[in-house]
């Protein structure tokens, strides 16, 4: 029997009014340790699977807990927490890596299905022994070194060329977590304050990028795996602002080069679920990887809307080990802008600013995450598809400004004719 044939003999069935009800106890849960915007859309593919997201959440204001009717409150760092939202779950994923390694271990070791594995999660949760892993494998990387010193530091800095970069080895993120010392004074000053506070920290060489890139994959625990096109990030303040799909003007053996880097990586690391691998391409088009993600990440957003398959929906069926769906874009370009929340909250509402987009850009397709907002917290994003490059990312920009700052960018009034 093909599979049409069965999809539709399925659908016959279900229209016969003796056919068998939908047994929602028979689906499969997903608990996702992190109730942040990455479990709320994560939520929102699982309803469209007929699955049930579990969240274990710190508050009940949280953005997934917010929607997802099964909400454990508690830290991700209490073991006791992590037992009680695992227990008839299918799969344990994550919303963030900061969950203790020793906890997840635990939690393996007692039966629950941790995807990704412990072995493979610690590689994007340790930035130092991520460099190390890849190091070993030959991959490309920035110069690094660990620092446990002052004088670590200004040696690394003296030998690899000031400014060099300092980076916590964990929990460090959208700029965090990251410094660029232009002098040995400033390091030692740092270190010193750093290492008073029990952080531990790398020094990395500056490297001199063309632009930031992201390969996203996913894999599952079968060892099936797909890449989406790789695209460019935009950062500022060293936070994504901006993802272009696919990064434009890249030349189609670099486009090869990182997706095969990616389908490598996550089958030498094991993960499974999504994985975005962050580069560094260099004025001469050699590309050096900075970071991994072991999760959904915010380079993939345009797949919500401009991929047959989006990161969301295909992290679950990863984790699940589903057969994997097509990552094909939908249109030439997608282009995703975060909404990062302006200096002072504008007077007009959310609700206000919304209908004033749609009315103005009605193809714009907008991901609110149910968050207060703040300067530069990312508070949902936007994402358009087009034809023309320079276009879209003009459109997806704009409507994130307007509806983060209620400010368009030409002048236009949406009060006036």
């Amino acid at each position: 029997m093909t599979p049409l044939r069965a999809v539709n003999e399925h659908s016959e069935r279900a229209a016969d009014p003796g056919s068998r009800p939908f047994d929602a106890s028979v689906m499969p849960t997903v608990t996702m340790i992190g109730g942040g915007q990455l479990a709320r859309m994560t939520h929102q593919a699982a309803i469209a699977l007929g699955q049930r997201l579990r969240v274990l959440a710190e508050r009940p204001d949280d953005p997934a807990a917010q929607v997802t009717p099964e909400v454990v409150i508690g830290s991700h760092t209490d073991l006791a927490a992590l037992r009680k939202a695992a227990v008839g779950s299918h799969a344990l994923t994550f919303d963030h890596e900061h969950v203790p390694t020793e906890h997840l271990l635990e939690l393996v070791a007692e039966g629950v299905n941790v995807q990704p594995p412990p072995q493979a999660l610690v590689f994007a949760q340790d930035k130092l022994a991520m460099r190390r892993r890849l190091s070993e494998l030959g991959v490309p990387v920035p110069a690094f070194a660990p620092v446990e010193s002052v004088a670590d530091a200004v040696a690394f800095g003296d030998a690899h060329g000031w400014p060099c970069v300092l980076k916590s080895v964990r929990g460090g993120y959208d700029g965090r977590g990251v410094w660029m010392p232009e002098s040995a004074a400033e390091a030692e000053s740092i270190v010193n304050d750093q290492l008073a506070h029990g952080v531990s920290l790398m020094a990395e060489a500056k490297v001199a990028l063309r632009r930031e890139l992201s390969a996203m994959v996913a894999r599952s625990t079968f060892g099936q795996a797909a890449v989406w096109p790789v695209v460019e990030t935009v950062q500022r303040d060293g936070q994504c602002a901006v993802v272009i799909a696919p990064a434009p003007g890249l030349p189609e053996h670099a486009s090869d080069e990182a997706s095969a880097l990616a389908l490598r990586l996550a089958a030498e690391l094991g993960t499974t679920g999504a994985m975005a691998v962050e580069l560094f391409e260099t004025h001469t088009g050699d590309l050096l990887v900075n970071e991994l993600a072991m999760r959904p990440h915010n380079s993939g957003h345009w797949g919500m809307d401009g991929a047959v398959t989006g990161q969301f929906e295909q992290h679950l069926r990863a984790v699940l080990d589903y057969p994997l769906g097509d990552t094909a874009p939908l249109a030439p370009v997608t282009v995703m802008a975060n909404i990062l929340g302006a200096p002072e909250a504008p007077a007009m509402s959310m609700d206000e600013r919304l209908h004033h987009l749609f009315a103005r850009m009605p193809e714009a397709k907008v991901h609110l995450y149910g968050k207060g907002e703040r300067p530069n917290r990312k508070i949902g994003h936007v994402n358009i598809l087009g034809d023309d490059v320079a276009e879209v990312r003009e459109k997806a920009e704009r409507a994130a400004r307007w509806m983060s700052h209620a400010e368009w960018t030409d002048g236009w009034d949406p009060h006036g004719e």
